[in-house]
């Protein structure tokens, strides 16, 4: 027999049709909405909902991942309706004439993943209040106790003529559900003192912040700085002025300050040899 939802009352289960009610409307970006149980990965179930024929603007959550993954397929690991893990899936390169959007060109796809940070940056430092920022490219770190700790991840995949991104944010994980990592601390919303962790009005939040900023970058043609979307992923990226080990695709790596992200979405990093520019690769912040 199935546990109940219900058996940790700290952990209750998403409202899926307030949820629905809320965000799919008339006029509004987001089309489908669907919250399982448990899946493998929402990511792999976007993609596949992609493949056949899915319109853009549909939402994957899952209470709870068995088989979901991170860059070079780590995993990520979350108990059951302890966070919040979802996939979207965009097709940024299909016009849509009803909004005026004409197909954005594939090289600004890069930006999606750093859009999806903003938005969720934007929604944990208002709902929950703490202090937090982005890693280049896709953690968000939380600002609390000693150091920095990593909340969230966020893994962007072409698949065909449509781009699924996937977050998952540790919201009321306990610290000793938390995995062992072997770069920053993994940590959780609650660990972090945060005001509000009801996970309703966070995904509300998030997939909102996530539309609006697609919009705009949508209609600025997928033109970063022109939306003000690469203005806001420099305010809120603490890589930006840290001295960092970068290690790239190739197993190569190289250490440098890392000084501005720029408008194709790459890191800038100074190094003794001159700049580099980085559109995909671990960065390491060196303490």
């Amino acid at each position: 027999m199935a546990s109940s939802p219900y058996t940790d009352l700290d952990r209750p289960p998403l409202g899926e049709r307030a949820l629905q009610r809320a965000l799919i409307v008339p006029g509004g970006f987001w089309q489908r909405l669907e919250i399982r149980a448990e899946t493998g990965s929402t990511n792999a179930d976007a993609a596949a909902a992609g493949q056949a024929g899915a319109a853009e603007g549909l939402v994957v959550v899952a209470e709870r991942q068995v088989a979901g993954r991170g860059r070079r397929d780590r995993q990520w690991v979350s108990p059951p309706r302890a966070g919040l893990t979802l996939s979207f899936l965009l097709r940024p390169g299909v016009a849509d004439a009803e909004r005026g959007w004409a197909p954005a060109p594939q090289r600004t796809w890069g930006w999606l993943p750093l859009l999806a940070g903003v938005a969720l940056r934007e929604t944990v430092q208002r709902l929950a209040e703490v202090d937090a920022a982005l890693k280049w490219p896709n953690d968000l770190l939380l600002n609390a106790g000693p150091g920095e700790s990593k909340a969230a991840g966020i893994l962007a995949e072409v698949s065909g003529d449509a781009v699924v991104v996937g977050i998952g944010l540790n919201v009321t994980t306990r610290a000793e559900e938390l995995p062992e990592t072997t770069g920053l601390p993994a940590t959780s919303l609650r660990i972090a003192g945060a005001t509000a962790t009801d996970r309703d009005p966070l995904l509300r939040a998030l997939l909102r912040g996530v539309a609006r900023w697609y919009g705009g970058w949508r209609e600025a043609g997928g033109d970063a700085e022109m939306c003000g979307l690469l203005a806001a992923y420099q305010r809120d990226c603490s890589t930006i002025g840290r001295d960092v080990r970068v290690l790239l695709p190739n197993s190569q790596e190289f250490t440098g300050t890392a000084t501005t992200v720029d408008g194709d979405g790459q890191l800038v990093v100074r190094t003794a040899d001159g700049e580099r520019r980085v559109s995909a690769g671990d960065v390491l912040h060196v303490r």
